[in-house]
């Protein structure tokens, strides 16, 4: 903490973080990179989608996290048959007053979570997607401002690609981040299978983050400095993933169709500094860039048959980038 030249304000809201932090970890075990990812897309105001098979506790992380803060949370399990009227909310007759009244859907809450967004058809990820990018919803001739903070959590499960509807590339792009999450490691699942097997275990948690809290964590968020070779640093790292040739990475130019966005470099800055404030610095090093690169790119690579006949994967893409750009000061 020594680093920081905040006032007190400051450590206590990192001190609340910290709490939060410990607060989940009471019921969620070995999940750490899940729940830092989780706080960076909450604190810097972008969407999350989690991808892993089934049992590996997204739905339960993204509903501990839901209480330790003070905000409406729902949970939206997508189905083939969910229409976008049940997402959004519809016009009902009133025939008492003999009108029709707005009737909200389950989007208008603060934290949302969209249990397995590719079970349902293209009408209705389009509805949430929308909400995403304008923060607002329409129904019939009115729009309604979307409650602030407003947070997506997806998540998407890998194996089963029956029944499922996978979501267009220019639709995933508005995720912040895309984290896979992998199986816990043996000591972590050993004390999952010790506690979960425990039928007197209590998964209730405290309310620790009020809704002005999260605004203040993203104020001093905002106030985290990046330098300008960061900043060029972080625009060739998208910039190789768009014309690799002109990087010395011809060998990546056969596997890649489309690069990164620029949604891709806005939200490498953001995120590269909520994980420098977790850090409990004011500061963004390259380490910080690095260690976001995979889950804002992940989504954005969009690769060829080539890639796929090759056995070539976004993360090895990614990795090689990363290895062959470097810093200039």
């Amino acid at each position: 903490m020594e680093n920081y030249e905040y006032s007190e304000g400051t450590q206590s809201l990192h001190e609340k973080i910290h709490q939060v932090i410990s607060e989940v970890g009471k019921v969620v075990v070995g999940q750490e990179y899940m729940i830092n990812r989780l706080l960076v897309g909450l604190f810097t105001n972008g969407h999350v989608l989690l991808e892993g098979v089934p049992g590996l506790a997204k739905t339960l992380t993204v509903n501990t996290l839901a209480r330790v803060i003070q905000s409406d949370f729902q949970r939206i399990q997508f189905t083939p048959d969910l229409l976008p009227a049940d997402l959004i909310g519809t016009m009902i007759y009133n025939q008492k007053f003999g009108e029709f009244e707005v009737k909200k859907g389950p989007i208008f809450a603060n934290l949302i979570l969209a249990d397995e967004i590719n079970r349902s058809p293209a009408k209705v990820q389009a509805a949430l997607l929308e909400a995403m990018q304008e923060r607002q919803v329409t129904i019939g001739e009115t729009t309604f401002k979307l409650d602030k903070p407003f947070l997506v959590l997806a998540t998407q499960n890998p194996v089963d690609q029956e029944g499922t509807y996978p979501l267009p590339e220019a639709q995933v792009d508005r995720f912040m981040l895309k984290i896979f999450i992998d199986y816990p490691k043996r000591e972590a699942e050993l004390e999952v299978m010790r506690r979960m097997s425990n039928l007197a275990f209590n998964s209730e948690v405290r309310q620790l983050l009020t809704k002005q809290d999260i605004f203040d964590i993203r104020d001093a968020i905002n106030q985290v400095s990046i330098s300008e070779s960061l900043e060029k640093y972080i625009i060739e790292l998208v910039f190789a993933t768009r014309f690799p040739k002109e990087f010395g990475l011809d060998q990546l130019s056969e596997y890649i169709q489309f690069g990164a966005s620029p949604r891709a470099s806005i939200n490498l800055n953001r995120a590269s500094k909520a994980i420098a404030f977790l850090d409990g610095r004011d500061y963004v090093l390259p380490e910080d860039i690095k260690e976001v690169a995979y889950d804002v790119f992940n989504h954005r690579i969009l690769l060829n048959y080539e890639a796929e006949a090759d056995g070539i994967s976004s993360k090895f893409i990614i990795e090689t980038i990363l290895n062959k750009i470097e810093i200039s000061h």
